[in-house]
């Protein structure tokens, strides 16, 4: 057995062999496979092996698309079938809602190059007539789709691993962790079969590592432990029965009819399948328990939970009405096991936060569907530094470490019973929250806030009357709440609002090295003492890791504002290549300071005369002038008693001013400047209607239009560029060139509908020519308005598209870069 390998994986699962097999097609020839049990024993072994497609995240539906496509040729390559059934998704829609979210999901799609087709339900009872179709609106039905069989598809990877001289060793526990400066010590330990039980023995062996990945699926909290950090993926009960047969499928299949494809009745929260001349119905219940919350215990192997009819007793009449011969069908069996899930239910693939050369691939609720895609794009993020697409949205650092086992428990029980409820774009999920509030929440909430999630924040999206219902609100038009966003819009563009934005990312980095680091880690000249500047870090590719606002307080010391949503996705990157360039620059001190400010944004043509009201200094009515307080500079200011560190910029294109302020004086300064704004007409206002307020500005955002599979310059964005300074990732930057462009776009569309920002695009000849990374309404020109990626030679200004929205296509119109004001005369105005 080797102790010196260049990666190990940890875990036998789908998702640990389809890692292996794909490190060692992207050429790395010294891989190890660890499993402490028998390979597809976790989950894998009782998982359904649906395949859906089905995914309005861009990333999962890539990572889902690809493992479908690798599914089918892996028998060529291995010589073992993988039970692939290609009998199509069937995902019925009992209400226009429903059919709502499949016509935003199917332009989401189509980026992908997924296939679909929309089926009536005269259609689908003409095809396959035991499906009760009377009360469907119409169904989405990707052909390319089906089941494959769990265990057979492991094997299978396995053996094309084995094949590329990946060595997998079975009953080996990875017991402990340890980085020597170099590699990987990873300390193993013989597992032995004892009485029915696994336990490990006295033989052990030390494995050094150049990269280790872990991919332990329902020990991740153990896995957790033994690397000190924290994955909140811990596993939830998943119910399935599989009926007797049923006589009339039966006799439909011997009449020489293809089999049915896998049913989804979402409204129902189930699926069904064939199975033998039966079913197999599947349930996302609520009330789901998790489990194994602390880890699993040592005598849980290849075990399941005893069934619960009660809980899935709505779902099994539901299926009893969607296909009524199955009703005399008894119960042939039953699986109620273990399935990792995440808050969100995305899983988390990508570095390990603090650590170097650590890779996890943990939570995978979907990890029959996701294990080829995760192979493949994970491979490329090992071997050639960065996927071909932006796995950013499944980093495992999207989660803190304000993160608890608590936390992440109860909010894996809501994503699970939140499997088939209807997504909104606009949705908001209530479990465990509020939990890190800023503290004007209260005064905000009690002025009618409806509070968005972000990394664990308690962010206003907008203000409505009180007893105003949100979750009655959402939808894939123009909700309830839109009229909302449209007043706040219109107070910055007219008057003056006023913004929470406190929980923008924010690190002080100061030192000797201070300077030269900054200047190496991010693309633009660094500011002058008491100016601004935005910037990015790169990757090793060039394309774009995160943006910054770099306030510069003195020669040697820096307050960076990133994004609120990326907060330890920011910090392990900056921190990381800290540790990596301090040697050669000197000192350099970091400091998270993003919980010791709070932030209000305000702005609008009339902020400069809120805060001439409240305003301490010698010179009051000159303090906020064009010469003493400029566009894009800092300066201390003192607002009634309290200090505030101002700067000037805006992310919604108007006059207006960042107050970072002392948190503990947040309450104060709250109630100093709604005062002053009374008699100035001043609005709360929340992130949706910044987010329209940016786009007509053309402001790029972080996860929208910037992210790791597109360069800064590819967005646009030449002024923050300085080519003439040696930055890291500039010659990967300079060498990629322009392969799409982003623009911005006015749109022609439906009265009661706009963009969420994950619509195809089109040229006038119905070619696919790009995709919206934002969408939204834009209150100065009455019309729906977005930002996306097109190829650059239709990047021209005046060039009309077609936008796909509610399965139409919608007249679109390049315009200029920030079409409202494009000189940015209203942001400069004197006074």
């Amino acid at each position: 057995m080797k102790t010196t390998v260049k990666a190990l994986v940890v875990g036998g699962g789908a998702v640990g062999t389809s890692i292996a097999y794909h490190l060692a097609k992207a050429g790395w020839d010294d891989v190890m496979l660890l499993e402490r049990d028998e390979l597809t024993s976790g989950s894998t072994w009782h998982a359904a092996g649906l395949l859906p497609l089905f995914n309005m995240s861009y990333a999962t539906t890539h990572i889902h698309k690809y493992s479908v496509d690798f599914y089918k040729e892996l028998e060529a390559e291995t010589g073992l079938n993988a039970g692939f059934a290609v009998v199509g998704n069937l995902r019925m829609a009992q209400t226009q809602e429903r059919m709502d979210e499949y016509m935003l999901y199917a332009s989401t799609a189509e980026t992908c190059d997924v296939p679909y087709e929309w089926m009536t339900p005269d259609q689908i009872k003409a095809k396959w007539p035991l499906i009760k179709t009377d009360d469907l609106k119409g169904a989405l039905y990707h052909n390319t789709d089906g089941y494959i069989n769990p265990a057979d598809v492991t094997q299978a990877m396995a053996k094309g691993a084995r094949q590329r001289g990946v060595a997998i060793e079975r009953k080996w526990q990875a017991d402990a962790f340890q980085w020597n400066g170099d590699a990987w010590e990873v300390t193993c330990t013989k597992m032995v079969e004892k009485g029915g039980n696994l336990i490990p023995s006295d033989e052990q062996i030390v494995i050094t590592a150049g990269h280790v990945v872990t991919a332990s699926g329902n020990h991740a909290q153990t896995t957790a432990k033994k690397l000190g950090i924290k994955i909140p993926a811990i596993p939830v009960e998943h119910q399935f029965i599989v009926m007797d047969q049923d006589p009339d499928l039966v006799k439909f299949r011997a009449e020489g009819n293809v089999e049915h494809p896998v049913i989804r009745d979402a409204d129902a929260q189930s699926y069904v399948r064939e199975e033998r001349g039966g079913w197999i119905l599947g349930v996302y219940e609520k009330n789901a328990p998790a489990v194994f919350e602390y880890g699993v215990p040592d005598a849980f192997r290849a075990d399941l939970f005893p069934l619960d009819l009660e809980r899935i007793e709505d779902q099994y009449m539901a299926m009893i009405h969607r296909i009524p011969s199955c009703e005399e069908s008894g119960l042939k069996d039953d699986f109620n096991g273990p399935i990792c899930y995440t808050p969100d239910g995305n899983p988390l693939v990508g570095p390990a936060p603090g650590l170097h050369n650590m890779w996890l691939a943990e939570g995978f609720s979907f990890g029959i569907t996701a294990a080829g895609g995760t192979g493949y794009y994970l491979a490329q993020m090992m071997v050639d530094g960065e996927a071909e697409i932006d796995m950013a949205s499944l980093d495992p650092k999207r989660y803190g470490d304000w993160m608890t086992t608590e936390f992440a428990a109860r909010k894996n029980e809501e994503c699970y019973d939140h499997v088939y409820i209807l997504h909104h774009p606009d949705e908001e999920r209530p479990a465990c929250r509020p939990l890190r509030t800023s503290p004007a929440y209260d005064r905000q909430a009690a002025r009618g806030a409806q509070f968005g999630f972000v990394n664990g924040w308690e962010r206003p999206n907008y203000f409505a009357p009180m007893g105003f219902n949100d979750h009655d609100a959402r939808s894939f038009r123009r909700g309830d709440w839109w009229q909302y966003a449209v007043e706040e819009a219109k107070a910055i563009r007219e008057g003056v609002g006023l913004i929470d934005a406190t929980a923008f990312t924010k690190h002080r980095i100061s030192g000797p090295g201070a300077a030269a680091f900054l200047d190496w880690f991010t693309t633009n000249k660094l500011p002058k003492v008491g100016r601004i500047n935005l910037t990015y870090a790169l990757t090793s590719h060039g394309t774009t890791r995160t943006e910054y606002t770099i306030v510069r307080i003195a020669e040697d010391d820096f307050y960076l504002v990133s994004a609120g949503g990326w907060h330890a996705y920011d910090q392990d990157y900056l921190y990381k290549a800290i540790m990596e360039k301090e040697p050669e620059f000197g000192r350099i001190n970091e400091e998270d300071v993003t919980t010791k400010y709070g932030v209000f944004a305000i702005a609008g043509p009339k902020s400069r005369d809120v805060l001439l009201d409240v305003i301490k200094d010698a010179e009051p009515e000159t303090t906020l002038s064009n010469k003493r307080f400029p566009w894009l500079s800092s300066k201390k200011i003192e607002l009634g008693m309290c200090p505030v560190n101002a700067i000037r910029v805006a992310y919604t294109g108007e006059l207006g001013w960042e107050l970072h302020h002392p948190i503990e004086m947040q309450n104060y300064l709250f109630d100093l400047l709604e005062k002053a704004g009374e008699k100035h007409g001043m609005k709360l206002v929340g992130a949706r209607a910044q987010n329209w307020l940016r786009q007509e500005k053309s402001y790029r955002a972080f996860g929208n239009e910037l992210g790791r599979d597109a360069t800064p310059a590819e967005a646009d964005l030449p002024r923050f560029i300085d080519l003439n300074k040696d930055f890291y990732g500039k010659d990967a930057m300079v060498e990629k060139g322009i392969r799409s462009k982003c623009v911005t776009l006015l749109i022609d569309g439906p009265d009661d509908a706009d963009p969420w920002g994950r619509e195809a695009l089109y040229a006038q000849d119905g070619t696919r020519v790009g995709r919206l990374t934002s969408g939204g309404y834009s209150v100065a020109f009455e019309k729906s308005i977005g930002l996306g990626y097109v190829r650059p030679e239709l990047a021209e200004v005046g060039t009309t598209l077609k936008v796909r929205m509610l399965n139409e296509l919608w007249d679109a119109t390049i315009v200029e870069d920030s079409p409202y004001d494009p000189k940015n005369a209203k942001i400069r105005v004197d006074g």
